[in-house]
């Protein structure tokens, strides 16, 4: 059996109720379970006040084969964050913005610097997606094309230092993959809307539901999360193709990011968004499979 969980972001005290709640204990160090293997969906650091113990944590349980661990965004951030460019500077450009979504991981490391280093190799080994016969997991979007293209170009699903530096290139075919792939698709906000972000950021697109047909769906009901601000209004310009959406007859995904809230549910029969805010004073979130074809609601467990 499989237990999914979601966006842990720094609450490693949450970590581990969840995991003594889902039966996992911890025995020289590590935690397990006699049965059960943990996939994270990824974003283990940034925001909360126990970064490096949860590192520590999901590190120790997959070297001992007892999890997998996805890279999330802000993994995937914290590379080019640190990496340089050829060109001068870095991946990731040290602005304000930036500097401050990965402050609490600097601050918390400020005395640990081989440690750190290890973390940033550490993240070098995360694979992007993972797919079993009965089941898919990814951080924020699985879009079968742009998994097909990642399969091809990547190295054993996951980057490496040469494709790092490619992916930051903007409007590239590999940079597009990797970008919906960790933090979604988005569209345009229509004209006239203030829209800021979580973190007080004003934006000027908006995450959709990447599973729907974008064609039958308006702004308000195609938003994730919800914005009551949004016209219930036939979406008419898009980027996105109206055929490449998640299908009800496709297996079943389990994927984070989106920053939900309130009562952990399913959005469909097949589709587990395991992100429930634990950094905003949230929930953090589990699915155990036990081999179900259908998920089924009783199975989202939360602390």
């Amino acid at each position: 059996m499989i237990d999914f969980i979601g966006d842990i972001h720094g609450h490693a005290d949450k970590l581990e109720i969840l995991l003594l709640t889902l039966g996992y204990r911890k025995i020289d160090g590590v935690y397990s379970h006699p049965e059960n293997t943990v996939l994270f969906v990824g974003d283990y650091i940034d925001r909360g006040p126990k970064i490096r113990e949860t590192i520590q944590i999901v590190k120790a349980m997959v070297e001992s084969k007892n999890a997998i661990a996805l890279m999330g965004n802000h993994e995937y951030n914290a590379l080019c964050f640190h990496a340089k460019d050829p060109k001068g500077g870095h991946l990731r450009e040290h602005s304000i913005k930036n500097i401050m979504q990965h402050y609490e991981t600097l601050q918390q490391y400020r005395y640990f610097k081989e440690e750190f280093e290890e973390m940033l190799e550490w993240f070098k080994t995360l694979p992007l997606y993972y797919e079993k016969d009965n089941f898919k997991a990814v951080h924020a979007c699985w879009d079968n094309k742009n998994i097909e293209f990642l399969r091809k170009t990547l190295k054993k699903d996951r980057l490496d230092d040469e494709l790092l530096r490619k992916s930051v290139v903007k409007g590239t075919r590999l940079n597009e993959a990797i970008d919906q792939t960790l933090k979604g698709k988005e569209i345009k906000i229509p004209d006239g809307i203030p829209f800021y972000d979580k973190d007080g950021n004003q934006r000027t697109e908006m995450r959709i539901k990447w599973w729907e047909d974008i064609s039958k769906m308006t702004y308000k009901s195609i938003s994730i999360p919800p914005m009551e601000i949004l016209p219930e209004q036939t979406i008419m310009d898009s980027k996105l193709n109206t055929r490449d959406f998640y299908r009800e007859d496709d297996k079943n995904v389990f994927f984070g990011h989106y920053w939900l809230q309130g009562e952990p549910s399913l959005y469909k029969d097949n589709i587990c968004c395991l992100d429930y805010s634990v950094a905003k004073e949230g929930k953090l979130v589990a699915y155990r499979l036990n081999g179900e074809s259908v998920l089924e609601n009783g199975n989202l467990i939360y602390v």
